[in-house]
C-alpha cells in the first residue's frame, strides 16, 4: 500500500475566483490557513478529550467548560475553513492532514484530574492563540485585511476561553 505525504511540497490547487486579491497571495494564504486549520481540529478534538475524560470534585464544571470551548472551537474551525474556499482554496481538515500539520503538543491520554485536564487546555489554547496572533501578523503583511479581522477575532476567543479554564488553577488562598 502506498502512503501519501500530506504535507505538500508543491502549491496547493486553487480555483479561479473573482476575488481581487492575487493568485500569488490567495495561494500563500491559503497555505497559511490550511495550516491553521490544523491546528484547529486538532485543539477542537483535544477539547473534546478532555471534555469526555475529565474526573474529580470539579467535574461537572470542567465538563461543561471544555464542551463549550469545544464549541467555540468548532465554529473557528468552520470560519478557517470556509475563507480557505473563499479564497479559491480546498479546505484540508481531516483528521488525517490535522495530524500531520498541526502545532499543538499531543494531548496526554492518560490524565484524568480536572487540574492536570485544566493545565493541558490551558497550554492548548495558549499554543493556539500563539498561531491566531502570529496569522494575524503574517495575514497583515499579505494585505489580507479579512483574514487578518477573522484571526483578530479567533484571537479574542481564544484568550477568553484560556481565561475562564485558567481561573480554575489561579485561586488564591
Amino acid at each position: 500500500m502506498k502512503t501519501r505525504n500530506n504535507n505538500r511540497a508543491a502549491a496547493p490547487k486553487m480555483y479561479e475566483t473573482e476575488n481581487d486579491i492575487s493568485l500569488q497571495r490567495r495561494t500563500e494564504l491559503n497555505t497559511l490557513l490550511n495550516q491553521r486549520l490544523a491546528s484547529a481540529v486538532d485543539l477542537q478534538l483535544q477539547m473534546k478529550q478532555a471534555h469526555w475524560n475529565v474526573k474529580g470534585p470539579s467535574f461537572i464544571a470542567l465538563h461543561e467548560l471544555f464542551d463549550k470551548v469545544d464549541e467555540a472551537v468548532e465554529e473557528y474551525v468552520d470560519m478557517i475553513a470556509e475563507r480557505v474556499v473563499q479564497l479559491g482554496g480546498i479546505a484540508e481538515g481531516t483528521v488525517r492532514v490535522a495530524a500531520a500539520r498541526t502545532r499543538l503538543a499531543e494531548y496526554p491520554l492518560e490524565i484524568a484530574d480536572g487540574m492536570a485536564h485544566v493545565e493541558a487546555v490551558a497550554r492548548a489554547l495558549s499554543t493556539f492563540g500563539q498561531e491566531a496572533r502570529s496569522t494575524i501578523n503574517e495575514a497583515t503583511e499579505l494585505d489580507d485585511a479579512d483574514t487578518t479581522d477573522l484571526f483578530t477575532e479567533v484571537s479574542r476567543g481564544i484568550d477568553k476561553w484560556l481565561w475562564f479554564v485558567e481561573a480554575h488553577s489561579q485561586a488564591t488562598k
